[in-house]
């Protein structure tokens, strides 16, 4: 597996090669795009885009946790996390790029 990292420059990138956008307004609209995503997700709304995937928040309730190392209880708080659900399309195309 390779250690290459998609950057928020990669994606202004490729905007600009693709859209014919500007590199400042190609950059301009991967970060609104990005801010609007985040923006629905902290006020607990989906974000669904189709044939990737779908990011959703998840309210996790506080429940009782190990310390591993001790074996001592350690209470854990109830909190808000991310989660993303590949759709099936993004699921197939991955597994079809492992089999080379």
């Amino acid at each position: 597996m390779g250690d290459k990292t998609l950057t928020r420059m990669d994606l202004s990138e490729a905007v600009f090669r693709e859209v014919g956008l500007s590199r400042n307004e190609s950059a301009e609209l991967v970060e609104a795009v990005l801010q609007h995503m985040s923006d629905a997700l902290v006020d607990g709304e989906q974000v669904k885009i189709s044939s990737f995937g779908t990011f959703s928040v998840r309210e996790k309730a506080a429940r009782v946790g190990r310390n591993p190392k001790t074996g001592e209880e350690v209470p854990i708080q109830p909190r808000r996390v991310l989660t993303f659900r590949p759709s099936h399309l993004m699921k197939d195309r991955v597994a079809a790029g492992n089999k080379r």
